[in-house]
């Protein structure tokens, strides 16, 4: 079985550096509510956030069974493709990314570097893209056609679970609440499963009619039940990547208080919805809540 910190010490991964800082806004104070984000962004320039803590397992799965071609899917702004092109190209790891949509005439910058550190790019129909998320497993048909390790959109497999949970094991403090940011959904049930039952959970969905996701955590987790998570789906802002001015002003307005960079797809949305809920008296006096911020920042690069 490859050593997983050997691993992280040659990618550069740094988990002590996803530390936990005071968030200081008005709302805060006016309603007596104390909110720290824990900078899983910092935990590498690459491959931050969420992105490792969803591949680390896999990718040992992956190595220990002897694969060295590892295929997935997503957008022409994949943060999870992005980061596990850079793997591969570090690690010396073939990899084969199946894109959504027709190929665009010039490369942003997420794709620029997909195909700098040698990920091989297939551009499929939507339709064909839909289909690919119902294959799951590691040996499913996607993995035979390009014989290689098969791993679902977003790194959502149940070896990112068990990566995922342990960000609650390098959090210290008292909490009440965890918030974050859901797009498969797959960073939420990990931290749900390790969360004891005083506690919660909260997603803030970035998918306009994302409905799907309780039931893909229900999956994952393999239970019929929500007793210590939930998913609000008031914050998408008109859907994945969709932004307005009220957003991108927030953004500006917390960075310049804050010092912490957002993006708005993810991190963004979820901020302002925790915000807005805090100010419409959603959380109790005293209330603690840790927001993780699971980086992302690539794309959203000027």
């Amino acid at each position: 079985m490859p050593d997983i910190e050997q691993i992280e010490s040659e990618l550069g991964i740094n988990t002590k550096a996803a530390i936990i800082e005071p968030i200081q806004h008005p709302v805060l104070a006016e309603n007596n509510v104390d909110l720290k984000i824990k900078r899983d962004d910092l935990l590498h320039p690459i491959i931050s956030g969420n992105k490792w803590r969803k591949l680390k397992y896999t990718l040992q799965n992956a190595l220990s069974k002897g694969n060295e071609h590892l295929i997935s899917m997503g957008g022409v702004y994949s943060n999870h493709l992005h980061a596990l092109a850079y793997i591969g190209n570090k690690l010396n790891i073939k990899t084969t990314g199946l894109i959504r949509g027709e190929q665009p005439v010039e490369d942003n910058q997420t794709l620029a570097d997909l195909k700098k550190w040698g990920m091989n790019l297939e551009f499929v129909s939507r339709g064909m893209f839909r289909e690919l998320r119902k294959y799951r497993s590691h040996d499913a048909d996607p993995a035979k056609k390009y014989n290689g390790f098969w791993i679902p959109e977003g790194g959502a497999s149940h070896d990112a679970l068990r990566g995922v949970a342990e960000i609650l094991k390098e959090i210290e403090l008292d909490f009440d609440t965890i918030a974050l940011a859901c797009g498969t959904g797959t960073t939420l049930a990990g931290i749900a499963k390790g969360l004891p039952s005083t506690k919660k959970a909260l997603g803030f969905s970035a998918l306009k009619g994302g409905g799907f996701l309780e039931k893909d955590i229900k999956k994952l987790l393999r239970t019929k039940g929500m007793p210590n998570w939930s998913v609000n789906f008031d914050y998408h802002f008109g859907g994945f990547a969709k932004t307005n001015e009220e957003l991108i002003a927030f953004i500006e307005e917390f960075e310049s208080h804050n010092n912490i960079p957002l993006e708005p797809l993810y991190n963004g949305k979820m901020l302002f919805g925790l915000l807005d809920l805090i100010k419409n008296d959603r959380f109790k006096k005293g209330h603690k809540i840790i927001a993780i911020h699971t980086g992302g920042l690539q794309g959203h690069r000027k």
